[in-house]
């Protein structure tokens, strides 16, 4: 048996756990207002009179509202110069206003009124002779269509490339965060190993990393878990029974929380019993893609040369071309932030230049229909000097955690 696996229980391994999140603050409204602030440069440079962002993660990440998206629209209006304001239904308002960071005016709307033309009409105001909105990314499509039927001579365009600009550098601050939910998931990994016994379903495994999240500090638990064993592992996100563990089943585990808002994410995949020598080659196969992506990573190179790299030597090794299987099915990494999976994309079609501060998986798993599949997920960020990991990747397939 693999060192720090299996010969405990969920008892002696809660009751292990503390909370980890002292020390740790959350984003404050200085660096709010510096992010606003950002928001107008770009604005002003790109021709944009306004951007609205929808609840949701660009209305938590430029102001610190953490509403909940609905049909209901609501969300803060950034003028290219002057202050936010706010377009909040009108039964809301006391609410919305509790969780304000950022003053601003405050526009309402009843039930029975329509919202769009409301936001509309407050652009118009800025810019008599056609104003320009830039349209938060990730809204709806029938919100869409409700500005572009009232929108008369005020042009809505995609705010992508001001929203995209700002989030994907990473602040000290958001690197903190970020950090810190790194290092509670991993120590969650551990225990969650430890508990593992043969006959063990997914459901006592995934309660198990759910309670262990909540005793390390994340108050909502797991915002994720995928627990698979043997034969399942070859499905990357899963299947829709489990098998419960059996002896020399390959297990793979991918979960992470939130601490105020940013994300973790760390898969391990190891043996539980007696690993035979396809699982330990396939195993290195893997450590080494992960090793590839990490070496390809660095400032002014596209994001998806880390994409290409891994799959040139996956190939080289005798894995299937592209995306063929056996091989890797998906792309290598993905951004993390706000949410769990955001820019950049560590894909061949991704030419993003990495800069300072941005953050990613590195995840190339491999999958071996109808045998097992092996994902080792780390997280990098990039410094003035090159890539640097949240956690250690897994040190082997004996020894997952470097416990020896």
């Amino acid at each position: 048996m693999g060192i720090g696996i299996g010969g405990s229980d969920a008892q002696r391994e809660l009751s292990q756990l503390h909370d980890m999140t002292q020390g740790v603050e959350p984003i404050q409204p200085a660096e709010f207002l510096a992010r606003i602030a950002k928001a107008q440069r770009l604005m002003q440079q790109q021709g944009m009179d306004a951007l609205y962002v929808e609840s949701g993660a660009n209305l938590l990440y430029f102001t610190g509202v953490p509403w909940y998206r609905s049909e209901r629209l609501a969300g803060a209006l950034i003028p290219a110069s002057g202050e936010i304001e706010y377009i909040v239904p009108a039964f809301e308002r006391g609410t919305f206003t509790g969780m304000l960071q950022i003053p601003g005016a405050m526009s309402c709307w009843e039930e029975d009124e329509d919202p769009h033309r409301l936001l509309i009409e407050r652009v118009a105001q800025l810019k008599s002779d056609g104003a320009v909105l830039g349209l938060d990314e990730s809204a709806s499509y029938f919100m869409f269509e409700g500005l572009r039927t009232c929108a008369g001579n005020v042009q809505i365009m995609a705010a992508t490339s001001v929203t995209r600009a700002c989030r994907m550098q990473k602040s000290a601050t958001e690197l903190a965060l970020m950090q810190r939910a790194n290092d509670m998931t991993i120590r969650v990994h551990q225990a969650a190993a430890a508990i593992l016994r043969e006959g063990i379903s997914t459901e006592e495994v995934l309660d198990f990393i759910d309670a262990a999240h909540r005793a390390v500090g994340a108050r909502a638990g797991s915002s994720f878990c995928i627990v698979l064993f043997g034969p399942d592992t070859a499905f990357p996100h899963g299947v829709k029974t489990p098998k419960a563990l059996s002896n020399n089943d390959m297990v793979l585990i991918d979960t992470g929380c939130k601490l105020h808002g940013y994300n973790s994410d760390i898969t391990r995949t190891y043996v539980f019993g007696e690993a035979d020598e396809r699982q330990r080659k396939v195993w290195l196969d893997e450590q080494e893609a992960q090793r590839t992506a990490f070496a390809t990573v660095r400032l002014g190179v596209p994001a998806g040369a880390a994409d290409k790299a891994v799959r040139a030597y996956l190939q080289k090794t005798g894995y299937s071309a592209g995306y063929g299987l056996p091989g890797l099915p998906h792309r290598t990494g993905h951004g993390i932030g706000l949410e769990i999976h955001e820019s950049p994309y560590l894909v061949g079609c991704d030419t993003t230049p990495l800069d300072v501060g941005m953050c990613f998986s590195i995840e190339p798993m491999l999958c071996l229909p109808g045998e097992f599949g092996i994902r080792h997920e780390d997280h990098a960020y990039m410094t003035e000097s090159g890539p640097r990991w949240f956690t250690e990747p897994a040190r082997s397939i004996d020894d997952p955690f470097g416990l020896a």
